[in-house]
């Protein structure tokens, strides 16, 4: 099948479905999961990856730091 025709018709079947009730149904299911999201205390994936990076380096600092004691406490 031809991708434009294929592309026009998902854009006309789009635009069908926004003047019909299914639309409105949308539209509001969308408006009703962001207010939904808005109370939730989420991250951006962004952040979540920069933090479990921090996360990372804070756990090899802390096995560097264990290694570096156990080495002291032995020359004791």
């Amino acid at each position: 099948m031809n991708t434009k025709f294929i592309e026009d018709l998902n854009a006309r079947i789009v635009t069908f479905l926004q003047q019909t009730p299914v639309g409105d149904v949308q539209k509001n299911l969308k408006a009703m999961l962001s207010s939904s999201f808005a109370h939730l205390d989420l991250v951006t994936r962004e952040d979540f990856d920069l933090q479990a990076e921090v996360l990372r380096r804070t756990r090899d600092n802390l096995r560097a730091l264990e290694a570096r004691i156990a080495a002291l406490e032995a020359q004791r």
